[in-house]
């Protein structure tokens, strides 16, 4: 075996290996048309709302996770984003905005599936993390930017706040130094595959998701 051959960094692992999910899930009917701006805000208030579920399941685990030697280094107080998610729904909503809340099927099925992961096998919750936070400081910018365009937002003001990270003044380095945190995961091969797999779960049912949510908006013929 060469002793100079390269040994691809994790964090390339998993994204090459998830990319056909994640491609089809941020390529969906549903965020497709959201996009377009051919969905009311209505369509992007029930995202939001879905969201708050994933990320309350997220966040609940994170207190326990934090001395985990494996997920612990990614828990981390400037990811967060409940809190901003719920300001963000109090504006949508209104006051009372958890009144008659419910997820859809595929959001609680996601939503377990976190928890389960959380509770049970911490580095598949790094999955989760990943697919979620560096989308957010990803792709999720696109999604603020259209929001303000479409539907008047403040410029990152309440209705996108969920998506406006302010304790993270430099989003680029953020996300090497995220990176760099896969790349030095507390794993084995076997289990960095396991994680793989997760992650592609993770883009799964998020795609589900957005199925379901494009069943609750169809665009009229």
């Amino acid at each position: 075996m060469d002793a100079t051959a390269t040994v691809t960094p994790f964090s390339t692992l998993i994204r090459t290996a998830s990319h056909e999910q994640h491609t089809e899930a941020e390529t969906s009917t549903f965020m497709s048309d959201l996009l377009g701006g051919r969905l009311g805000v209505d369509a992007y208030t029930r995202y939001t709302e879905q969201l708050w579920f994933v990320y309350r399941a997220l966040e609940e685990a994170a207190e326990a996770l934090r001395n985990d030697p494996v997920a612990g280094p990614f828990i981390q107080p400037e990811l967060m984003r409940s809190a901003e998610l719920e300001r963000d729904l109090a504006h949508l909503r209104g006051a009372d905005w958890r009144e008659g809340l419910e997820p859809l099927p595929a959001t609680a099925a996601y939503a377990a599936r976190v928890t389960e992961c959380a509770r049970t096998w911490p580095a598949g919750y790094i999955a989760h993390h990943y697919t979620r936070y560096l989308g957010d400081l990803s792709g999720g910018q696109i999604i603020r930017d259209k929001a303000e365009k479409t539907w008047g937002f403040e410029r990152k003001g309440d209705g996108v706040r969920f998506y406006v990270f302010e304790q993270i003044t430099n989003p680029a380095a953020f996300k090497r130094g995220y990176r760099e945190l896969l790349d030095g995961v507390n794993a084995d091969d076997l289990e960095k595959q396991r994680i793989i797999e997760e992650c592609k779960r993770a883009f799964a049912l998020n795609t589900a998701v957005f199925r379901e949510l494009g069943e609750v908006f169809p665009l009229s013929a």
